[in-house]
């Protein structure tokens, strides 16, 4: 996706600043291919996921085989795989400083 920006962090915002591209890209991290898994295992719309799922092929993160016709794979590209230390370091700081709303209760605490 060619951008006219020239920080290289707006460029990288526009495609991984959409929670689903993150939650797609944690899919493909532990092995899901097919979209119907990505459906069985985000809670996305199918139109939200063939968009997302579009725009990281565009952008070259993962790459539709075979490129046209039904029941494709998604597979991660080296630029997608080059991804994965940036994903494991926002996982670990969302592992330890944002904990789960289980951990973050009291006794007698409700959820928010």
């Amino acid at each position: 996706m060619p951008s006219r920006s020239p920080c290289a962090v707006g460029r990288a915002s526009r495609l991984l600043g959409d929670r689903w591209v993150l939650l797609i890209l944690r899919e493909a991290f532990l092995g899901i291919d097919r979209f119907e898994d990505f459906l069985g295992r985000l809670d996305i719309s199918r139109a939200a996921l063939t968009s997302r799922l579009g725009w990281m092929v565009a952008a070259g993160v993962l790459e539709r085989v075979p490129p046209e016709g039904k029941r494709a794979l998604y597979r991660l590209t080296p630029a997608g795989e080059a991804l994965r230390p940036a994903y494991d370091a926002i996982k670990a700081w969302g592992d330890i400083w944002l904990p789960r709303a289980e951990e973050a209760m009291g006794d007698g605490d409700m959820p928010i």
